[in-house]
């Protein structure tokens, strides 16, 4: 056994100095109780939302899948024995390093895993502490996968919340079992717990009794200031939405405008975060008069407004506009997300009824199939939209901070806990990121509009099916003939690609698939100045998605100058630059309005 080497001054942790330590175990307190009168006050004046219902539902999950493995002996002893084993494992590996020998690990896990970067994870301590992690969390996994005669959902939803457990009970996530947390903890004296439990009461009280975990600095940013800048003017408005246009900065201009209709969910600066990063304002440099729908924020008073009024004082009007403004009979549009899952069915509506105001479409990550839609499919069925329902009844609305919770569980690894350890166990400030803000400025919705989107698209898949209808009228995407440019991302965890896929093969007319590199967002978003990751074109959309991909050509950098050369084509012909808005619809504000300004 090689001798114990000296340790030398610089690797030896610092001592504590005890009277400071005392003095912020004593600030410690009083946080603490800022943060626990935060937590109380609304649940005292019964405001606080009841999570009973969230519980319940995931302890019948749980339920399901312990009544398979407890209700034969034999392999309730097989599933007892295979977690000892493990942990087992461990210890054996544990005992060799102590004496200097290495030791294979008893599980598997990420080498460029961020949690466990600090050298110091690799010590015996902590390794065995990082293992006995691994091999319990790996052990629940093949628990779910393995429970035979599960509903498909129920398995689902279990494999979700064995994942949101084991993410949460990562020993990165606590102060004694992190080496950088405990050496952070003895450098500073425990100050680092005072100014973390002061950020966890702030956090708190920002969100009325319920933890709301700030993901950057919400005072480097506003819209208006140093977000959403690309000039243009509010030309009209309905009870839902503004309709914004863009000043030119070509002297000519392709003769067909375009209509961009983003996502109700978030706000439409996306695509227009700074001059830097925005979609709107390249889109305007490259001759195109430009249109945007900047859905409201919606209260109560809303409550009854559904798909078809998102369709008719949302898209319609908007098109209405924009011809009286332009002078042309169609328009090009653009749909993000559930936005484009919106136009689609308003296209296929259109079809039915012999309105040809669109030239053609774009769709940019949109679910038009719902087969394969990804992990937001656990927070849906009879049960939970029950719930749902019900609450949405109470207030008219479906809380903002509910969908943003849902997308940030979809990634809690990334978008949850590296913020609970940097928030509140460093007592760090999060790091100023325009996207994130964006990410945080969440939005309601209306509850008979929301009610119609979950049960037609995720729980029912009605659009895909043709059994859907929209203010009367039977929806058939197949009927939808103007030329598509659908774009999906690779890596996308809310519109997955193979499910774009699917959705763009039921469109009727000709259609340019487009795979992009990275997820939802930086998919989308990719400035060709930035030259980041790439994108795939390919053939026809039939057969399979995966042959597809197989068989698609890489190209590097951002797919938008691919479609501006498909848009370029459809119609060539250029017109003078044209004025905002006319004497119907003169600017009411400049841009990007009021509407996108109401926090939730």
């Amino acid at each position: 056994m090689p001798a114990p080497r000296d340790v030398t001054t610089e690797e030896r942790p610092a001592s504590v100095n005890m009277e400071a330590f005392a003095q912020n175990l004593a600030r410690l307190v009083e946080e603490g109780g800022k943060a626990a009168a935060a937590y109380m006050q609304p649940r005292e004046d019964g405001k606080a939302e009841d999570m009973a219902d969230d519980i319940a539902d995931a302890m019948k999950t749980f339920g399901e899948v312990a009544n398979y493995w407890m209700s034969d002996p034999k392999r309730s002893f097989q599933a007892q024995s295979r977690l000892m084993t493990g942990y087992f494992t461990v210890w054996a590996g544990a005992l060799q390093k102590l004496s200097g020998e290495k030791a294979e690990p008893a599980a598997a896990g990420n080498a460029k895993d961020p949690r466990f970067k600090d050298p110091e994870w690799d010590s015996p301590f902590f390794d065995a502490l990082k293992q006995m992690y691994l091999v319990t969390t790996q052990w629940a996994e093949a628990m779910v996968q393995e429970t035979e005669g599960l509903d498909p959902h129920v398995k689902h939803k279990a494999e979700f919340l064995v994942r949101q457990l084991a993410n949460a009970i990562s020993p990165s996530n606590f102060v004694m079992t992190n080496p950088e947390l405990i050496r952070e903890t003895i450098a500073s004296s425990g100050d680092n717990l005072v100014r973390g439990m002061k950020n966890f009461a702030e956090d708190l009280m920002e969100g009325n009794g319920d933890l709301r975990i700030r993901q950057t600095d919400m005072s480097a940013f506003e819209v208006g200031r140093n977000l959403a800048l690309s000039p243009g003017k509010v030309i009209f408005e309905t009870e839902l939405m503004q309709l914004i246009q863009y000043s030119p900065s070509t002297e000519s201009v392709k003769k067909i405008p375009v209509l961009i209709v983003p996502p109700w969910i978030n706000k439409f600066y996306i695509l227009d975060l700074n001059p830097e990063k925005s979609f709107i304002k390249w889109l305007v440099d490259s001759g195109l008069t430009v249109f945007v729908i900047s859905w409201v924020n919606p209260d109560a008073r809303l409550a009854e407004k559904g798909f078809d009024d998102y369709m008719r004082e949302g898209i319609f009007a908007a098109l209405d506009t924009v011809k009286s403004v332009t002078g042309e009979e169609q328009a090009h549009t653009v749909g993000y997300c559930v936005g484009g899952t919106l136009l689609a069915v308003t296209l296929a509506y259109m079809a039915a009824t012999g309105d040809n105001r669109v030239a053609s479409s774009t769709f940019l990550t949109t679910q038009i199939d719902f087969t394969h839609a990804g992990d937001l499919k656990v927070f849906v069925d009879e049960g939970q939209l029950a719930v749902i329902e019900r609450r949405m009844k109470e207030t008219g609305y479906l809380e903002g901070k509910k969908m943003a919770d849902a997308f940030n569980m979809l990634r809690s690894n990334d978008l949850i806990w590296p913020y609970v350890v940097n928030n509140y166990l460093k007592g760090k400030q999060p790091f100023p990121f325009d996207l994130l803000y964006w990410n945080a400025d969440s939005t309601r919705m209306p509850a008979a509009n929301h009610s119609y989107y979950l049960r037609n698209c995720y729980l029912q898949n009605n659009i895909a099916k043709g059994l859907a209808e929209l203010a009367g009228v039977k929806i058939d995407v197949s009927k939808v003939n103007v030329p598509v440019y659908s774009l999906a991302t690779r890596e996308d965890h809310i519109a997955p690609p193979n499910s774009a896929y699917i959705g763009a093969g039921l469109l009727g007319g000709p259609v340019r698939f487009v795979l992009a590199g990275s997820g939802h967002i930086a998919g989308v978003v990719n400035h060709p100045g930035k030259q980041k990751y790439q994108y795939w074109t390919g053939g026809d959309v039939v057969g399979n998605y995966d042959a597809w991909v197989e068989a698609a050509q890489e190209h590097k950098g951002s797919w938008w100058p691919d479609w501006l050369e498909w848009f370029s084509a459809l119609h060539q012909e250029e017109v003078p630059a044209r004025p905002v808005g006319n004497n119907l619809y003169p600017p009411i504000e400049d841009a990007p309005g009021r509407y996108v300004r109401e926090r939730s």
